[in-house]
């Protein structure tokens, strides 16, 4: 008999932690801002914020004609790209900079892809057969993360609108994360 019960509460804590799981978190970022309410600067830039306050908060998420980006402030420099990993989505505002090869690295939480910070060239750690003892290296898979430019005025941080000429493999997820953000957070 104690053996049902102890199956019946396992049961059911499972039960609640699958719940969980699949509800997932609520994404609240208190420091978005968005094209519709920001100011535009020079050039048809859009303000995202203050200089200061993104230093403070080292990154920050806003929109640009509804298009989520994502802004880094890293080692003295802003670096901003659109917020979805090219891979499957992935919060990168969640992810973990790490240095690779000398080059800032944005971490994808959901899956580790890296995506440097200055080009948006996604990296993998690959070997070559031919090699008498092949070690694994860092290597391109070109750019695949749209970046957008970041300039500094008056204390004010302003990333300009993205160039639709030219596609990205981020491309997908940035259209389909405009239309309902909250989805990523669901996985």
């Amino acid at each position: 008999m104690l053996d049902l019960i102890i199956l019946s509460i396992h049961f059911f804590i499972c039960i609640l932690i699958s719940i969980a799981i699949w509800r997932g978190p609520k994404e609240v970022d208190l420091h978005s801002s968005s094209a519709e309410t920001a100011e535009t600067g020079p050039d048809g830039l859009i303000c995202i914020g203050k200089e200061e306050n993104i230093k403070k908060a080292g990154r920050i998420t806003a929109k640009i004609n509804g298009r989520e980006i994502v802004v880094f402030y890293h080692e003295g420099k802003f670096h901003a790209l659109d917020s979805r990993c090219y891979h499957e989505g992935g919060p990168l505002c969640r992810g973990d900079i790490e240095d690779i090869n000398g080059q800032a690295c944005i971490v994808c939480p959901w899956h580790k892809f890296k995506i440097t910070l200055e080009t948006g060239e996604g990296l993998y750690e690959g070997i070559n057969p031919l090699e008498p003892s092949p070690t694994p290296q860092w290597q391109s898979k070109g750019v695949k993360q749209r970046i957008h430019k970041v300039t500094i005025d008056k204390g004010n941080v302003y990333v300009c609108p993205p160039d639709m000429s030219v596609s990205f493999d981020s491309d997908y997820f940035a259209e389909k994360y405009k239309i309902g953000g909250e989805l990523a957070m669901k996985k």
